[in-house]
């Protein structure tokens, strides 16, 4: 990361730096041909004021003080040449005698006859340069003029190119070691708080505020999710130590003839028992580790939650003569967007479980409904059992959790079906509501909020 922002950095700075000078130059440059004009306008004007006393022309003793001007100013690298009303070279500091072609058709002649004044500028031969000119008419008709050559654009650039080189590998130094600089201050707060995800006062800059927050709150749901995933391999090993044991003890009885011919019947059924509950444990946990798998796919369709209720309640019916409850289906067709494997399976553990902490003689009653107030569908699942005491409500819907371990594994549970009932109401977005009081038994409800499934009736 440092290198790269050092590279970034770095190319800005040169980027900045020529963009800079090519801006310069081009602001530069018009500039400097302005200022050319204005100086050629002020000379000519003050060669056209020193004439001769007539006002019209020069002549005489004029004329020579003007010739002499004219050497000078051929010295400093100013053109000067007098022109009369035809457009006649009377004179070129240039050029010896008067041997040049008539002017007339000059643009700076032209329109210094036409207006007083005239101004022009021709390229050389070469692009290193460009000729300045300025026309000025005189009183009698004749026109003078004076010229300059100056660089263009290019020469300019070109001239201040070298020294310009020297600037930018200066700069480009300065620029390493402030990119250094703002390189490690910018990653400084990262690093402390690589070192110390605790550490407090680390947002030196607003803008990272909201980065360093969220590197904390992942560091902070990797730890949860590391501990989460530490507990629950050490309860799944402790959940599986007991059927193993149990499996091992009643075999290691078996094997050594331990056991009478009338004990291995019993055993057996023992081995069987603890077999069927293992084999239970772990589908509820291979379920729950693909519930928790965002990669997983679902396949969403519209469903009749009262018709999976109903064929959930049939399924269960057996189950629920045998321990002496009575199972009832009751509502209306109410139509979610869903999982059907899912909501089978939220079905069935939330009557299994109104089933097995029931007592003889009581009953589980599943309702289907669409609230009037919110429209949302809400699946109601309602038993005469044990009840859950207040202070172990929060933890019922967490993994391997019971409140009575003794009865729970008397009655087969594996401790891991309201945590998968959880993981598939978190999936539908939908809302679980919990209202028990020990020894009156348990309501259950699960909130399907009426946006899921409207837009597909």
């Amino acid at each position: 990361m440092r290198k790269r922002l050092n590279r970034m950095l770095l190319v800005t700075i040169s980027l900045a730096i020529l963009s800079t000078a090519v801006l310069i130059t081009a602001v530069y440059v018009p500039l400097l041909q302005e200022q050319i004009l204005t100086d050629l306008q002020d000379i000519t004007a003050l060669l056209a004021w020193d004439r001769g006393e007539t006002g019209n022309t020069f002549s005489g003793q004029e004329a020579s003080r003007l010739y002499v001007l004219g050497e000078k100013l051929g010295d400093r690298g100013i053109r000067l040449t007098w022109m009369d009303s035809t457009g006649r070279v009377v004179y070129d500091n240039r050029v010896e005698g008067t041997g040049l072609e008539n002017h007339l058709h000059r643009p700076e002649v032209t329109q210094a006859m036409e207006t007083g004044e005239g101004r022009a500028v021709r390229k050389s031969s070469t692009l290193a340069l460009n000729t300045f000119y300025y026309a000025l008419q005189l009183p009698d008709g004749g026109v003078l003029r004076t010229a300059k050559d100056a660089g263009n654009g290019y020469s300019i650039f070109s001239n201040a190119f070298p020294p310009l080189l020297w600037i930018l590998a200066a700069l480009l130094l300065v620029g390493l070691y402030m990119a250094h600089f703002l390189t490690e201050k910018l990653v400084a707060p990262i690093g402390r708080l690589a070192e110390n995800m605790e550490a407090e006062n680390l947002e030196e800059y607003e803008e990272l505020t909201p980065f360093l927050a969220r590197i904390r709150q992942q560091h902070g749901d990797i730890v949860k999710n590391a501990r989460f995933r530490q507990e629950f391999t050490a309860n799944v090993s402790h959940e599986l130590k007991t059927p193993l044991t149990a499996i091992s003890g009643y075999a290691e009885l078996i094997e050594t003839g331990m056991a009478s011919s009338e004990d291995v019947p019993r055993f057996a059924r023992g081995i069987h028992s603890s077999a069927d509950r293992l084999l239970a444990m772990i589908n509820d946990i291979i379920r729950l580790s693909e519930l928790e798998d965002s990669q997983v796919g679902q396949t969403w369709e519209r469903l009749d939650l009262y018709e999976l209720a109903s064929v959930c309640g049939e399924m269960l019916d057996i189950s629920a003569r045998k321990h002496q409850v009575q199972l009832t289906v009751d509502g209306e067709k109410c139509y979610i967007y869903g999982d059907r494997q899912m909501l089978e399976e939220l079905l069935y553990n939330l009557c299994d479980n109104g089933i097995r902490y029931n007592r003889p003689n009581g009953s589980v009653e599943v309702k289907i409904y669409r609230e009037a107030s919110t429209g949302n569908v809400v699946l109601e699942v309602c038993d005469t059992g044990i009840g859950i005491p207040r202070e172990h409500q929060e933890g019922i819907f967490q993994r391997f959790y019971r409140v009575d371990k003794s009865r729970s594994q008397s009655t087969g549970g594996t401790g891991l079906g309201l945590a998968i009932v959880k993981h598939i109401v978190e999936k539908h977005h939908a809302r679980l509501e919990l209202e028990s009081r020990e020894g009156a038994g348990t309501r259950i409800r699960v909130l399907f909020g009426d946006s899921m499934g409207e837009e597909f009736l």
